[in-house]
């Protein structure tokens, strides 16, 4: 056999070896990337939770609720706020390499349970409204969901919020 040819024989073997061995490295990455999908998931779901909170809080103190279903409601939320509080803690344990960022924004809401106190809730309630006091910029006028200072149009509904 000529050294050329060889020498084609041999990189095309390289070529095919690379290309059977790729989706052994790809599977790495996925795994890593579906526990950061939870991890986003539930820091969404974290968020929701504390601004149907904040809006519960706002549409009873305006009278909207009857005194009756409050306490139930407000409950709920905290319950299923608590388990997504739990379910981040297992979670950033798990990855605790990669979840140091998270671990110090959720420090705050990493108590269990039965140690969160009315006043740790109202802290950390009066600190994401705080944190959010001037993104606000109210609700939308069409279909009463809250908007941002920087939105032109409503998030939900579309409808034009400022003059462009």
């Amino acid at each position: 056999m000529e050294p050329v040819a060889l020498f084609l024989l041999v990189i095309l073997l390289g070529v095919i070896v690379l290309i059977v061995t790729r989706p052994f490295f790809k599977r790495r990455r996925v795994r890593a990337g579906e526990s950061n999908r939870e991890i986003s998931s539930l820091v969404a779901e974290r968020e929701r939770l504390l601004t149907a909170l904040e809006e519960l809080d706002f549409d009873q103190s305006l009278g909207k609720i009857p005194a009756e279903d409050y306490p139930a409601q407000r409950a709920l939320l905290l319950q299923k706020g608590a388990e997504v509080l739990r379910q981040l803690d297992t979670l950033t344990a798990e990855t605790k390499s990669r979840a140091e960022r998270i671990v110090q924004i959720h420090a705050s809401a990493t108590k269990p349970v039965a140690a969160l106190s009315d006043e740790d809730l109202e802290d950390l309630l009066a600190r994401r409204r705080n944190t959010r006091k001037d993104k606000t910029a109210g609700f939308c006028p069409k279909c009463g969901k809250p908007v941002l200072q920087s939105d032109a149009f409503c998030p939900s509904c579309g409808n034009t919020l400022k003059s462009v």
